[in-house]
């Protein structure tokens, strides 16, 4: 029995609807994350100026270090590899770092 044109022609279609479906979820995630890191900063950029107006060095290694432990038992409970989410935490924190060195040199 051969494959009717039009079957395929429907499953393209559902296919592509289901597309838009996925990619319409995935925009609202990318939309939720960039909320999210906004006030991420705006909390970090409160961190800096509370240790720079105390003298308190811009890093934290201890934090640090905790806070990586964390991400990476949270990334294995979601099935998020590891190294990405400690990857992604140390890009976040190096900008957090660089923010603080620049609010204490202009305190």
């Amino acid at each position: 029995m051969g494959v009717d044109h039009f079957d395929i022609d429907n499953d393209t279609a559902r296919a592509e609807q289901r597309l838009l479906e996925l990619r319409g979820s995935i925009d609202n995630i990318d939309a939720a994350l960039v909320h999210l890191l906004a006030e991420r900063f705006k909390l970090t950029q409160s961190v800096g100026e509370l240790k720079a107006d105390h003298g308190l060095p811009p890093a934290d290694l201890d934090r640090e270090n905790r806070q990586v432990a964390r991400l990476r038992r949270l990334a294995e409970e979601s099935q998020l590899d590891p190294e990405f989410a400690e990857k992604f935490l140390a890009f976040i924190v190096a900008e957090v770092i660089h923010r603080h060195e620049r609010i204490a040199e202009g305190r």
